[in-house]
This record gives structure tokens, sequence and C-alpha cells, in this order.
């Protein structure tokens, strides 16, 4: 099988993206797994090489165009926003927004459409990406809307090999209990167990988290667990998408993270921090996100701009290459299915 062809985007070019992404393009590595298709302003990427002192070789054209050889070098992909340029390091403002919209409206078409098996894009920044025109609290939404997509999705936080999920994911706190129902525990499983399988998991193992401290204390401190959360792994077990739990949060992860083959694959959490504080504990500059459900693979670093550190060329790659290196794994696995 040939190498997958990976559409890359370098993400916020007032943030630390572009560097991110000079990193990885300089990398022999990079190539050698996959083809890429690099959406970027040549201003930017200049600017990110000079910052970084890693230069590396490319080719401009047609991302769509038929070719009779693998292509290997990355290709700077002819769009609008190729010759962008003055972007103010550092600012969340409207134009850095709206180049990073259309830049994403053109990796997901690249996908889409065929030319590209999965997307790969460097951190965003939400307040940029709302200011240059986004109606939605996260690109996520986005996604849907661009690809008019309109079934079950979530986002998946991944630590080398452990994935996590959530029923809830950016709503106020005080919400979290009226959100949660079978259904959607059911759903989340499933969601989870499918991202998995296309991640190279053949056989994933899914724990579930209560909601409660002591998983409610057999209904002292709440009957979510009782009335919800079990019902719900039982439906996503009677579905065909097997669980265990719910588990008290506070040990969930400790029973994932086993090393004596008692762990978990992925853990589906009840919302947003519940897992993201694991994650991050265990390794903020290691983690990716993946958009999950979407028709297509997409993945990306988990932290975000770091707007405050832009420009100095002293920006961990770590996240970068595995968000790199779980989308082709994706690509791969989307083109044998």
């Amino acid at each position: 099988m040939s190498k997958p062809r990976i559409a890359l985007f370098t993400g916020d070019p007032a943030g630390i993206g572009p560097e991110l992404s000079a990193g990885l393009l300089a990398d022999p590595a990079t190539t050698r797994a996959a083809e890429l298709l690099v959406i970027t302003s040549r201003a930017v990427m200049h600017d990110a090489v000079s910052v970084t002192g890693k230069p590396f070789a490319f080719v401009a054209g047609d991302a769509r165009a038929p070719r009779s050889a693998p292509l290997e070098t990355p290709m700077f992909v002819d769009w609008a926003g190729a010759q962008a340029e003055g972007f103010e390091r550092g600012v969340a403002g409207a134009k850095n927004g709206a180049w990073m919209l259309d830049a994403l409206r053109v990796a997901l078409d690249l996908c889409r459409d065929g030319a590209a098996d999965a997307i790969c894009f460097a951190p965003l920044n939400k307040a940029a990406l709302r200011a240059g025109g986004m109606r939605h609290p996260d690109e996520l939404h986005f996604f849907c809307e661009v690809l008019d997509f309109h079934g079950p999705c979530v986002e998946f936080n991944v630590l080398e090999n452990l994935w996590t999920s959530r029923v809830t994911s950016h709503v106020p706190l005080k919400d979290v209990s009226g959100l949660i129902t079978a259904d959607k525990v059911a759903e989340g499983v499933q969601l989870l167990y499918t991202g998995l399988r296309q991640g190279g998991i053949a056989e994933p193992r899914v724990a579930v988290c209560g909601l409660n401290p002591h998983n409610g204390d057999n209904g002292a401190f709440g009957r979510e667990e009782l009335d919800i959360i079990e019902p719900g792994v039982a439906l996503a077990r009677s579905r065909g998408f097997p669980a265990d739990g719910p588990f008290p949060a506070d040990t969930a992860f400790v029973r994932a993270t086993r090393k004596d083959g008692a762990g978990y694959d992925g853990v589906l959490t009840m919302y947003h921090d519940q897992g993201q504080i694991a994650m991050k504990l265990m390794g903020f500059e290691r983690g990716v996100t993946v958009p999950g459900g979407l028709p297509m693979p997409i993945a990306t670093p988990a932290h975000g701009t770091a707007y405050d550190i832009a420009g100095r060329g002293i920006a961990n790659t770590g996240a970068m290459v595995n968000a790199f290196a779980l989308a082709c794994r994706m690509a791969t696995a989307r083109r044998a299915a």
C-alpha cells in the first residue's frame, strides 16, 4: 500500500503552530511516513524557518492534480491564503482567525474530495477563530457545518495508548447532570470504541466514569450512577460495544493505566475536565486531540497556541509529532476499510 496523504495545516500564524510545523517538515521521518499537502502562507513559513533554524525542501502545486509518481517532497498547496502576510505575533485577531477558517475549509475539502486521506493541524486559537467569523463554540462544530455533517461527534483526547472521550463538553458544570442520559452514555461508548478501532486497536477496552464523589456511594451522594450511567453502559453492551463501569472518577484513570494487562484503552468521562485534568497531568506536551465521529480522520496537538513563547523557537514539538503519527495511522486504517 502506498503512503497515506496528509493535509497539514500550520495553525494559528500568531502562535507556535508554524514553528511546530517547520520542525515536523524538517524531519526526514515525516516524508518517509506520508505524502504532505501543506496549507500555509509562504511568508508565515519563511518566518517559522528563520525562528527555528529548521529549513526544509518543498514544491508548490495543485493538490488535486493527478500524479504518476509518489510525492516525496512536501507540497505547498495553491490556495487563496498562500500569499498572506503581516500577521501580528501573539495577538488573537480577526485577520489570523479568518485566515485559519479559510485554511481549515481547504483541508476539509481536500479530504472530502479524496485528495487527502486525513488532516493534521497545528494549534488554533478559539478567540481568534470567533473574531474571524466562527459562530460555534469550537472547531469541531465548525467542521460539522462545513461538511454538512449531522451525526454524533465528540472530541477525543489521546495520550500515546490511552484515549478519553466525554458525554458533555463545553458546557457549565452546573448543567452537566441534566445533560447526561443513558442513550448519550451508550453513544459515547460507541464513539470511543469506534475511534479506538480506527486508531488501530482491534479489541478496545473501555472504562466509564461515574459522576459523583465515590461513584455516588450507592445513592448517598447522587443517583446518576444508578439511574443513568449504569443503564447507559448496559445499553452500549446490548448494541455490541463492550464497556465496564461506572467506576469512581478518582480511580478510573488508575485502573486504565494499569500495566498488568488489566488496564483500559479508553475512558469515557461525564464532563470536560474530568478527563482533561488527568490527561494533561500525565502528558501535557504529548497529548493529541481527535475530532471523533466525523467522516474523515483529523488530529491536532491537545495544547494551545502558546502566544507567550511564539517566535522564540523553544516550543516543544512532541504533541505535534504525535498528532501527525496518529493522523497517519488513522489514514492508513481508512484506506484499508
